[in-house]
Formats: structure tokens, sequence, C-alpha cells
């Protein structure tokens, strides 16, 4: 017998009739022998449904007083959907009990909307368990130490299912989305992509933190961080497939050194069109100058991503580096307004038509040549490449958005990704 956690997003809670077939498939597990708890998300459009109606009757500012008010709406989308599993679960015979965050408690900071996760206690989970029931515990949301309910953010429901599985020490966390695993690469741009079977929890971080949509990154980290294995799988199989195909359908995701055989040097190409690339030409090239220029973004609460400074020609140099596309107009702003005239710099331009795309892969600490791959993959096709990032097990360059697919194409095709497995 092994404790499970299942996690369930809002599609896959995206109506009565699902829920019901979420029930039946968690008693099937659960009839197996295996103690179950179930974290779901909020029934699909829901959340945006409650924040909709908050922003109808205020739509003041972001202020710490309406912050905590969002999460006090936007924590009964989770609350009706885990409530729903339990009377459903019920139906089906089993003993079920729901617990909204602040209840188990999920104890978190005070961040309003995006809060984090400090510890939850175990204690009343444990004994529903011990005493034969399945237990579903709201995702999304928790508690801080005044007692207000907090949110995670966008995504936060992964992150409570991997934190639930790490304070009960799960023996796997099975994430059930509207796919059916991870892929080398979106099967929308590259119809030839294949599902992995696993993947390595630092290429999984890297692919999260580049573009692809499948896990939220926090709950990658935290998977990592209390080496809970995690496995994407899809919730539209049929609920009565055997358990044992089930259990080792979809991707897991694993440690590197769980993996006997040697890993493909690239596993997946990640992209992300949501990016804009600012520079200030003509800046002073001295000591301080990158945080002389970067230090006021990081005031204004812009994260930076890829950064270059061109060499110096005459004492002055160019200096680049990409942000979110939501952020760019303010990046400009702050640069043309404050940054650039302190630093006497020439002129600020900027280009929110670009992309990012990236090959990931832990086998390429171990094999020369795959950046070199790459650019040429990119060169036969014509592809300018503007910026260039690189780490242990990723390469990144930044494009013009309009060879984006072109381009996940061509690298897809380059490293053999279209091939079966061996």
């Amino acid at each position: 017998m092994a404790l499970i956690v299942h996690k369930y997003g809002g599609t896959s809670m995206g109506s009565t009739e699902r829920i019901k077939n979420v029930a039946k498939r968690v008693a099937k597990w659960h009839r197996a022998g295996h103690q179950m708890v179930v974290v779901p998300s909020a029934m699909s459009g829901e959340t945006n449904r409650l924040l909709g109606l908050a922003k109808e009757v205020s739509p003041a500012s972001q202020t710490p007083e309406l912050a905590r008010e969002l999460d006090m709406i936007a924590a009964t989308g989770e609350q009706v959907s885990s409530g729903l599993l339990s009377l459903a679960l019920q139906a089906e015979g089993l003993q079920a009990v729901s617990y909204a965050g602040w209840q188990v408690p999920v104890k978190t900071d005070s961040s309003y909307t995006k809060a984090r996760i400090q510890s939850i206690d175990d204690a009343r989970v444990r004994a529903d368990l011990e005493a034969g029931k399945v237990v579903v515990i709201t995702g999304f949301q928790g508690i801080d130490e005044e007692g207000h309910v907090t949110t995670l953010g966008r995504g936060g429901s992964d992150t409570s299912a991997v934190a639930v599985a790490a304070a009960l020490k799960a023996h796997e966390c099975l994430i059930y989305t509207d796919v059916d695993g991870v892929y080398t690469t979106d099967p929308r741009v590259v119809p030839e992509a294949r599902r992995l079977h696993a993947i390595s929890f630092e290429e999984m971080l890297e692919m999260a933190s580049l573009g692809s949509k499948v896990l939220q990154i926090r709950s990658v980290e935290f998977a990592g961080k209390y080496r809970v294995p995690l496995r994407v799988l899809s919730s539209f199989t049929p609920w009565d497939i055997p358990l044992d195909e089930e259990a080792k359908s979809g991707t897991l995701i694993t440690f590197e050194e769980d993996e006997k055989m040697e890993q493909a040097v690239v596993s997946g190409i990640a992209f992300n069109r949501d990016e804009a690339k600012v520079t200030l030409l003509g800046v002073p090239d001295k000591p301080g100058i990158a945080f002389q220029i970067l230090g006021p973004v990081a005031e204004a609460n812009i994260d930076v991503d890829v950064i270059i400074q061109n060499v110096s020609h005459d004492g002055k140099t160019d200096f680049s580096f990409t942000v979110h596309r939501n952020d760019y107009a303010r990046t400009i702003e702050l640069l043309k307004n404050q940054v650039g005239p302190k630093l006497g710099a020439a002129e600020v331009v900027g280009d929110a038509k670009i992309c990012k795309v990236s090959i990931v892969g832990i086998g390429m600490r171990s094999h020369v040549g795959v950046a070199s791959k790459m650019f040429r993959a990119l060169s036969e096709e014509a592809i300018n490449i503007q910026m260039i990032s690189t780490s242990e097990i990723k390469t990144s360059v930044v494009i013009d958005e309009k060879y984006m697919e072109l381009a996940v194409r061509a690298l897809h095709k380059a490293f053999d990704l279209d091939e079966p497995a061996a």
C-alpha cells in the first residue's frame, strides 16, 4: 500500500460529469489499497469569473487591502470543487472529507495573490488516512501567520499538490491534466513531437522556465527540493483503464541518477513568445554600469532574462536585455525618462516582436558541439540570432518572432527528436 497524491486541473473538474469521473478514478486507486489525497483546482473558468466580479465592484489599482479581498474571493473556487469531489467520492461508497487550505493548515507568507508555502501540518490528514478516508485538500491556497486566507498565484494548485506530497512523504504525486505527458516540444507547432517517458527535474525546470506550460515552475522547484517523484498524465483517458497501465502512463519527472540508460543529448525544444528586447545605446563602459541600468529595473519589480553588453568603442558600449512583453512599455519608459538621461545614453530602442527558442538536455554536459549544431540548423533556415544565453543543460537564442515556428521545427529535426526513443 502506497500513499499517493492526485492533482486535477480545472479542465478535469470542468463539470459535474467530469467530477464524477475523477471520483471514479480516485475510487479505483483507493480500492486497490492505496491511501489517497486529492488536490483539485477550481472548475474551469471559475477563478476568472470570480476575479471578474471583483473587478466590476472595485476597478481600483492594487493595494494590500484589495489583494487580501481578492484572495478571499478567489479561494472559494477551490472550496466548491473540493466539496463537490468529496460528495462524488461519498456517492461512490467511500469515506471522504474535504479541507480548505486554512483547515489543514497550509501555512504561507503574507504575499497576497502570490504567497509561498512555508509549512504544512500533516497531523489531521494522516489521522483521516489511517481511518481509511480519502482526503480532498483545496489547491492554490493557504493561511498566513495572522490567519488571513492567501492564494499562491496562477498554477498554484500544482505547487499545493507537490507540497502536500512532500509533507506526507508520498510515494508519488500524479498531476492529471488535459495533456498526456511532457513532449519534446509543443505538438501544435511540431506534429511529430514525441511524448517523453521520463525527464529529469533539471530538464523539466529549464523547460518550465523557458516557456513550457505543462507544469508550473514553482511546483517543479518544490518537487526537486524535496525529491517528490512527479508524473504528468491525462485525466481524459477512461477512468476504468487498468491501474497498472495508468500508473506507468504519462511522463515521469525524476532524478538523473534514477535513469539507468544514457540520456539523450537534447530532450526537448522550449519556446516563449512573451519576450521583448530593450537596448541602451552609447552608455559609458565603466565598472558598475550593469547595476546602474538593472538596479532601477529590479526596483520596479521587472524581471530581466537574457543580458548582453557589447564590446566597448571609445569608452561607450551598448547594453541589451530581455523582459516579459507585459513589462516592455514600462521598461522603455523607465529607461527613457530616468536611467538613460542619468547615464548619458545616446538612445533607448526596443523590439517587442521577438521570441526565445531553447534546446534543453542534461546530455549536453558530456557532449561537445551541441550549440554549434543549433546555430548551423538556424543558419540553414536563414534565421538571424540576436542574443544567446547558455547554461550547463540549455542554450537559448533570441530571434525575430515571425521565425519561431520555423526555428522550433528545424531544431526538432536537427536533434533527431522526430525519431522514436531508443
